[in-house]
């Protein structure tokens, strides 16, 4: 099967811009000054290591190297300018592969290909027992006569297995130690001798070397309500052996309790927090379980901990352990508290992320329910919420500190919604196991769910980077009375702020009017952000705007969040209320709204005066009315008058106040952005603006099989090492650059595929654009390989019969022989209704003959006698 995953997420941007450097040098080299029409599949594919060598020597200049190959590139322009259409080109790739079969191909490779997959070098596309990502499937249930149905459980991994220990069955307790193998996909009680634990459920469990080990829980009668406590004792059950241990402890041991969490890290488990059977705890201790000093210790935990909580699961990822909701009773939330075992500090992930570029909010409080860590991500699922049993499946991604929610498979085997299941991870799954339903019902069933691994979206990495680079800036900003000046890109700010794009063409259409009285009519002004003749850059006033904020508003176009540094801190509720108020002018809605969402999170008794007083002085009514919503507040309101700045306040401010008391249910201002997903995102802005907004501002024309397709040198630059490294060292002097990716000239499509994902990060795209795209990664010095991830994803999953014929063609020009076998196949598969499609027509002569020849050797002697004409 052809994973997702891809070798390393990143490479050093140095590495990056040489390997993309010395594959235009190769391909110019290897093809002699001329330009090869197909490429080996192993040029196009290899990607065994993270090193990706094109055949280059090391050490080549980029900006020479791609100065060499676009001027080789502009030769073979001219001197090929008599070139039949893109499609007779194909056809005559093609005729260089009569006589040689894909079979043929195939059967000479030294390596064995088992059947159903097509294998070519390094690509292996296994299309018999590919599972979809995000799908769910429904396993064998576990027979009452193995295990009873349950929930409270505990699911562990080992090795090829999940393991399942205790819970309820909605009469008695279980101490039984049931088996799920994923391999045979079968259920079987675990052997196992020595003393087990008593019958318990809400415990603990987690894996250690060779072992598991199982702490606390509840255990007693449930039936006759009889002999209910909690327990702290500690049972090892060595794998291996299959054998349960009990651990014994002289001097300080936690407290009893049910319902905590329990994780490993630096060979010592952790537990935290849980109920005692009397008030819900916060206190952790942590157990070494090496060496010979086995000694529980209570650790002084740090930072903003969480509240008492139990019910709630816990992970494990980059030295630190993370707790999502649970029970608290009056304080549960649905925040994200980390803690970091070196610094033994706690850190609350809060409501910041409406300034993080959210789409989506993080999960609803709940309890019961699980968490686990892949990859970058932790998912969260199911457990109860507020009365509730969701069975959305939501992730939080470490790097982007951003919640999301998953949209599984159109055919996935969805669980239904459930409280206290158990979840483990194994290989690249998800299992799931039991928990309670509606109506308090126990359940058996399993359930797998297939990560995803690809390579991390670094669209506002790139451009985050590029805007503090402050690379080929073309526009300056003039800001307020002490005319503060910013660099920045004309393609960005156009693309998400329509009020400043307007400013901008203004601004341009004024410097033309102002040239051409000086120099006459008929001269056009460019800007150039680099190169010796360097023109000045376009300048626009903004005489009304706070520089901090408007440096901030910056980043944000760029970023589509906001990161505020610590030096704010002081004038955070200020500093927001100017963004709030620019963002309103620059028609930013999205940006806007989340101002009010962070204002709501950081108004407290010490700044609730400070923010009202700015709010009523820039006469922003919606910020000073939830100012005044928080300062009458019973629980706010006797703080904040007693304080000396409440005496400060001048005395209309104050009469406000006095009345808002008095009737506190008097309407307010609403936020017209108050729909959370209000405005629009970085990827919807830039995916508008190279389809229509951007025609007025592109500034280099890409030619592709004598086509021009015009885009923008900025976007180019920040998310491409090689464009980068071309504008550095030189600027095409007519603005044209030709177009190819290695040996190849792709489709026209496949390279409009390209720009999407490079301008907003677009994955979706057709088998036939897969695979002219898989050499673009490197060639282009993209950050990652998450372009060539979907590539594959698109070639497993996306071919069907209603465009098999263009990944036919595309794979027959590319010399990709194990796809163009499969697509071959799926035409003789259906080829009643393959053969009606349009696009048969357009095939070669070579192509349409393979098709006759493949559809006779599927039905036999009786076609194959048929005398096939050539010259059809």
């Amino acid at each position: 099967m052809l994973k997702a995953i891809l070798g390393s997420d990143s490479t050093t941007e140095s590495s990056q811009e040489e390997r993309a450097t010395n594959a235009a040098a190769s391909s110019s080299r290897h093809s002699g000054g001329s330009s090869c029409r197909s490429i080996s599949s192993s040029a196009v594919l290899s990607n065994s290591s993270s090193s990706y060598d094109y055949g280059t020597p090391p050490g080549v200049c980029m900006a020479c190297e791609a100065d060499k190959y676009q001027q080789q590139s502009h030769h073979q322009h001219h001197t090929e300018g008599e070139r039949k259409s893109r499609r007779s080109r194909m056809s005559h790739s093609s005729s260089s592969m009569r006589g040689t079969s894909s079979r043929g191909c195939l059967a000479n490779s030294s390596k064995s290909v088992s059947p159903g997959s097509y294998s070519c070098n390094a690509l292996n596309v296994d299309f018999s027992t590919y599972t979809a990502t995000h799908q769910w499937s429904k396993m064998l249930e576990c027979a009452e006569f193995v295990g009873a149905k349950r929930s409270k459980h505990t699911v562990v991994a080992y090795k090829d297995a999940m393991y399942v220990f205790g819970g309820d069955n909605g009469k008695t307790m279980l101490n039984d130690l049931i088996r799920f193998g994923i391999k045979d996909k079968s259920w079987g009680r675990a052997c196992a001798t020595g003393t087990p634990p008593a019958p318990r459920y809400h415990h603990s469990a987690v894996v250690f070397g060779n072992s598991m080990f199982i702490f606390g829980g509840y255990t007693g009668d449930i039936h006759s309500n009889s002999n209910l406590t909690n327990k702290n004792d500690l049972f090892e059950y060595e794998f291996q052996r299959a054998m349960w241990v009990e651990w014994k402890f002289s001097g300080r041991i936690p407290v009893a309790r049910s319902a905590h969490g329990a994780a490993v890290y630096d060979n010592k488990m952790w537990i935290y927090a849980g109920y005692d059977g009397n008030a819900r705890l916060n206190d952790m201790w942590t157990l070494n379980l090496t060496g010979e000093n086995h000694q529980w210790e209570e650790i002084e935990q740090k930072g903003d901990r969480p509240p008492t909580c139990c019910n709630f699961p816990v992970a494990v990822a980059r030295d630190c352990m993370y707790v999502f909701s649970g029970q608290s009773g009056m304080q549960i939330t649905n925040s994200l508290f980390e803690f970091n075992f070196k610094a033994r500090t706690w850190r609350r992930i809060g409501n910041e992320n409406v300034l993080r570029g959210v789409t989506s909010q993080p999960p609803s409080r709940r309890y019961g329910h699980t968490m686990v860590h892949h990859d970058r991500f932790l998912y969260v699922f199911g457990g109860s919420a507020d009365s509730t049993l969701p069975n959305d499946l939501h992730y939080y991604d470490l790097d982007t500190q951003v919640w999301s929610i998953i949209q599984p498979e159109p055919n996935s085997d969805i669980p239904s919604g459930r409280v206290f299941h158990a979840s483990a991870v194994i290989s690249d799954a998800m299992y799931i196991f039991g928990g309670t339903v509606d109506n308090s019902v126990r359940r058996g069933d399993t359930y797998r769910f297939q990560f995803s691994s690809y390579p991390k979206c670094t669209l506002r990495d790139d451009y985050g980077k590029f805007f503090n680079e402050k690379q080929f800036c073309d526009i300056q900003f003039v800001l307020g009375p002490e005319e503060i000046k910013i660099m920045a890109h004309i393609a960005f700010v156009a693309a998400r702020s329509k009020y400043l794009r307007t400013k901008i063409l203004a601004a341009r259409d004024a410097r033309q009017q102002q040239m051409e009285k000086v120099f006459g009519s008929g001269i056009e002004v460019r800007t150039c952000s680099s190169g010796p003749n360097q023109e000045p850059v376009l300048e626009v006033r903004l005489p009304n705007a706070n520089p901090e904020a408007f440096e901030i508003i910056l980043n944000y176009i760029y970023t589509d969040r906001i990161d505020l540094k610590e030096s704010y801190n002081k004038n955070i509720i200020i500093l927001i209320t100017d963004i709030y108020q620019l963002a309103g002018l620059f028609l930013m809605p999205r940006l806007a709204h989340g101002c009010i969402q962070y204002l709501d999170f950081k108004i407290n008794k010490n700044n609730v005066l400070e923010a009202l007083y700015n709010a009523d002085r820039k006469k922003i009514q919606i910020v000073k009315d939830h100012c005044m919503q928080f300062l009458v507040k019973e629980e706010n309101f006797t703080d904040v008058v007693m304080s000396n700045e409440f005496s400060d306040l001048e005395k209309p401010l104050l009469v406000e106040i006095i009345r808002k008391k008095l009737s506190p249910n008097k309407s307010v201002a609403t936020d017209s952005n108050a729909d959370k997903n209000v405005g629009t995102t970085l990827e919807s802005d830039m995916a508008v603006f190279l389809e229509s907004t951007g025609k007025d501002f592109c500034d280099i024309n890409l030619v592709l099989d004598g086509q021009v397709i015009a885009a923008h040198k900025s976007v180019l630059s920040a998310r491409t090492q090689y464009f980068q490294g071309m504008f550095r060292s030189f600027m095409p002097p007519d603005n044209t650059v030709n177009i190819s990716i290695g040996d190849i000239l792709p489709s026209v499509e496949a390279f409009q595929s390209l720009l999407r994902y490079i301008y907003y990060g677009e994955t979706k795209l057709p088998p036939q654009d897969a695979l002219y795209l898989f050499q673009a990664p490197h060639f282009y010095g993209l950050s990652n390989n998450r372009l060539h991830s979907f590539c594959k994803y698109s070639l497993e999953h996306n071919i069907t019969y209603e465009n098999v014929l263009q990944t036919l063609e595309a794979s027959d020009y590319t010399k990709i022989f194990d796809i163009k076998e499969h697509a071959l196949k799926l035409i003789v598969k259906d080829f009643a209704r393959v053969a009606r499609l349009p696009k048969i027509d357009c095939l070669s002569r070579e192509l349409l003959l393979e098709i006759i020849r493949a559809v006779a050797d599927s039905h036999g002697e009786f076609l194959t006698r048929i005398s096939i004409n050539t010259d059809i």
